[in-house]
């Protein structure tokens, strides 16, 4: 059995650019959104990587590119030692028993016409793993283990009549009713109460635990992913900019955006002043992104040669790769 679970190269997503008919008329070539543009890692069974970034960078499609709940546009995904992109639709849906996600919205991915507990026993019934009175038995127990109390009385609820937190329990429940080997949690408390968000950390942590589970966590937070990750990667514009464990990102970030995203990290100090610089402008258009190292427009560190060439990652310290011409 190899150590890694999963094992993502040159992983891209352009989504085309609807036009006009007459621009399509005046134009030969078409224009695409590059979400995600050659993206390259591995996540060892039983660790939680955390996949870092700014809105609009391209975590969450690569989180669903990973599932195949969007096709991509090139690149190789191995789960397991199964090439994941070669399976067919019957294959797939068979594999995603073992493969889950943890959706950022809540009340948008529950039906808001089934109930919690088959919502959370939908997936039991699709994988025939349990049926009728077994299956909301199963049910009940996976509600008990999340903390979502009384189960017997939950089970019978609809979306609109739990509280957010709870709502965002049952979608935690339902990805792991089938007893998944890799879940993907997209922002999974980024809709949840503050007071409730690091209830939902522990929990997820118990479970990781308890389910010998394997987490990609997706987050734009990096205090959060402090808490939860074993190895961090920063992502920017469809591309991995910094790669490596932990602390060693947390106490000695090699990338300049990874330094500022660190700075921007609130501190609990109303005395403490933010001294980095804070990188200016906005993350550029995906359609048509900077030439050389994407992040040079708005590094304050950045160089004549930074807009000619476009790094690649390189390995600074045991584990550690960061995509950065300083290096």
């Amino acid at each position: 059995m190899s150590e890694n679970l999963l094992e993502v190269q040159g992983l891209k997503k352009w989504f085309p650019v609807e036009s006009g008919f007459v621009e399509n008329l005046l134009t030969r070539e078409k224009s695409h959104v590059r979400a995600v543009d050659g993206v390259d890692f591995i996540i060892r069974r039983g660790e939680v990587l955390g996949l870092v970034g700014e809105s609009g960078s391209g975590k969450t499609t690569t989180g669903r590119l990973i599932l195949r709940l969007i096709e991509p546009t090139a690149g190789r995904v191995d789960f397991d030692g199964i090439d994941v992109l070669s399976l067919s639709g019957g294959q797939m849906r068979k594999l995603r028993q073992r493969m889950q996600i943890i959706f950022q919205d809540p009340f948008a991915s529950l039906n808001p016409r089934m109930k919690a507990g088959d919502a959370i026993g939908h997936g039991l019934v699709i994988h025939n793993i349990a049926k009728g009175q077994q299956k909301r038995e199963r049910v009940c127990e996976i509600m008990e283990q999340v903390g979502l109390k009384p189960a017997s009385v939950l089970y019978e609820k609809f979306p609109h009549q739990l509280s957010g937190g709870q709502r965002q329990r049952v979608v935690v429940a339902r990805a792991l009713a089938t007893l998944p080997d890799l879940v993907v949690a997209d922002e999974p408390i980024a809709m949840a109460d503050v007071s409730v968000r690091a209830m939902l950390l522990e929990l997820m942590l118990e479970l990781k635990e308890k389910l010998e589970l394997t987490y990609l966590f997706i987050t734009h937070d990096l205090a959060t992913a402090k808490y939860i990750c074993n190895r961090i990667a920063i992502m920017y514009l469809g591309r991995i900019v910094e790669i490596g464990p932990l602390w060693d990102v947390y106490n000695n970030p090699r990338h300049p955006y990874t330094e500022a995203l660190l700075a921007a990290v609130p501190v609990p100090d109303p005395r403490s002043r933010r001294t980095h610089p804070m990188p200016k402008g906005e993350i550029p258009n995906p359609i048509n992104p900077p030439s050389g190292c994407r992040f040079h427009p708005r590094c304050p560190l950045a160089q004549e040669g930074c807009a000619e060439a476009e790094p690649e990652l390189v390995e600074v310290s045991p584990g550690h790769m960061v995509a950065c011409h300083r290096w």
